[in-house]
Order: structure tokens, then C-alpha cells, then sequence
């Protein structure tokens, strides 16, 4: 399985499970369809995501959406409570009228950053987070339906309370691929072949063998369903081993552009500069400052 698609493993008959992590583990850069949430109880964690370190401290609440890519980068002396859920249980069960489209749209819309909700609203779904988690360490007799409970709960506090970010700029959504099984699956063998040679020359023809389709054909199909050309979603791709290298290890910026896959140090300063805003070392002097 590929590590940058990550496909849970529900414990439960139902699509949701939470856990505990500690700062000290580190999370490469990945994506799902499931929808996320991390609740800081101890410290600050540091979450990379939409092309920065966003930290998030003790108390706050930060809900990565459907198919958004994202990483976390180590924050010692830390915890974060994680829950994961699939918006296609709503879909499955009461409001089959309510298109699993528009659930996506609803999290994508809304504010991650619980900084950024009213302090009522947080406490809230603070209040809905501590019974899921409650009720999935005790699991007591009926808690099936305590925990869908409080998932209704948080759905109706998504439609009638969480505001919506300023900024409304499209972003790339994979609701149509990953509802498709055959596709999620050509999906993960495609990734899964992008972490293995990232670092090498990668050409389209290469990766349409891997899935056995004409390179017109693989171009078609990944736009289709990832919402950007394959070259596109590469250089994203190393972007992010080099936003992650960066953020974790001070080493000559050479090697960060060998082992993030670029051909030269040259071409990595360009293309990142392009791409962040800033150039490799001004990005890493944001997160380390000048020690």
C-alpha cells in the first residue's frame, strides 16, 4: 500500500477510529479520503499543511478534509488526540438525499483552524471529541450509538456553526476517484510507484506502463481524477519531500534537491521559489529561525 494514499483500518463495523499520538512521531506527507481531526491536549503540534507549518497548541482543534495532503513534523513534549471518519456513513445511513459531494464541499468551505471558530463553537465540538474518545476507550454496551450520536452532533455544528474560510479558492477534490474502487486501486499503484522513483527521471510513458494504459490515456485519467496533470502532481509531490527534509534535517541544500528528486540545486531553488513563495532556505529559517 502506498504510504502517500493512507487507507485506515477501521477497528470498528463503522468507518471512524481514534487514537493517541505523541509529538515525538513524526508523519511524512500523505493524504485520504477520510476526513480528520487533531485535538491538541498537551503542548503545540506542528502540522504541515496548504504549503506551511501551521502550529497548533494546547486545547485548538485543526480538521484536515477530504483527499488535502498534509504532514506533521515532530513536536516533542507534545499530544494530539486523532479521529478519523468516512462522510460516506452519513451517506449510508439517514440522509441518503444528501450528496456525499456536498459533505466534502461542507469541510472544504469551513475554517480548519479552531482559532479562527467562536470560543462556543470550539467548546462544542471539544465536548463531541472528548465522548468519541471516551466511548471508543470504555466501549460499552451501546456505543455504537453513542459515538454516531456525537458524529451527528458534529455535522450539524459543521452546517450551522463553523464559519467559512475568506479565502473560497478551488482546490483539487478526489471524491470522484476514491468512491471508485478499480480507480482508487490503479490510484494507489501510480503513488505507490511515484515513492519508489521519485528520486530518478520519471517520464509518462513510464508511469502509464505501470498501469497499462496508453500515455494519451494515463494523462486523461489521472487529470480526471486528481484534478492535476501527472507532472504537475510530481513536482507537487517534491515539493513536499523537500518541505518535509527542510523541516527535519539541516543538511547542505544540495542534498536536499537530490533526495527530494530534483536533476540539480539550480532547478530545486527555482521551482521551489515558484511554488512556495520563498526560496528552500528562507522556508527552513521560518521553522528553525537562525539556530
Amino acid at each position: 500500500m502506498s504510504l502517500y494514499l493512507e487507507i485506515p483500518d477501521w477497528p470498528l463495523s463503522f468507518p471512524f477510529r481514534t487514537f493517541e499520538n505523541v509529538g515525538e512521531i513524526i508523519v511524512p506527507p500523505h493524504w485520504h479520503k477520510e476526513i480528520e481531526i487533531i485535538f491538541v491536549t498537551k503542548g503545540s503540534v506542528n502540522i504541515g499543511y496548504n504549503g506551511q507549518i501551521i502550529q497548533v497548541h494546547e486545547g485548538e482543534i485543526f480538521v484536515i478534509g477530504s483527499g488535502e495532503s498534509h504532514y506533521f513534523v515532530a513536536s516533542p513534549g507534545s499530544n494530539r488526540l486523532v479521529f478519523q471518519f468516512d462522510l460516506a456513513l452519513f451517506r449510508d445511513t439517514l440522509f441518503k438525499e444528501k450528496g456525499y459531494t456536498e459533505l466534502v464541499q461542507l469541510f472544504e468551505k469551513a475554517e480548519n483552524h479552531s482559532v479562527n471558530w467562536p470560543y462556543e463553537t470550539r467548546e462544542k465540538v471539544v465536548n463531541c471529541l472528548r465522548e468519541l474518545f471516551k466511548e471508543m476507550t470504555q466501549l460499552e454496551v451501546g456505543y455504537e450509538y453513542a459515538m454516531i450520536s456525537q458524529l451527528l452532533r458534529l455535522m450539524t455544528i459543521y452546517y450551522r456553526e463553523i464559519p467559512f474560510k475568506q479565502d473560497q479558492a478551488k482546490k483539487v477534490s478526489f471524491v470522484e476517484a476514491v468512491n471508485n474502487h478499480d480507480t482508487l486501486e490503479r490510484l494507489n499503484a501510480i503513488f505507490m510507484y511515484v515513492e519508489n522513483h521519485f528520486t530518478e527521471g520519471m517520464t509518462l510513458d513510464d508511469i502509464a506502463e505501470v498501469v497499462g494504459f496508453s500515455p494519451y490515456y494515463f494523462a486523461r485519467f489521472f487529470k480526471k481524477n486528481t484534478g492535476q496533470t501527472f507532472m504537475q502532481f510530481l513536482t507537487d509531490y517534491r515539493i513536499n519531500q523537500a518541505k518535509y527534509i527542510l523541516s527535519h534535517e539541516k543538511i547542505p541544500m544540495i542534498e536536499v534537491a537530490e533526495k527530494s528528486g530534483f536533476s540539480s540545486v539550480k532547478t530545486f531553488h527555482h521551482v521551489f521559489k515558484e511554488q512556495v513563495g520563498v526560496s528552500p532556505l528562507k522556508y527552513q529559517k521560518s521553522i528553525f529561525g537562525n539556530n
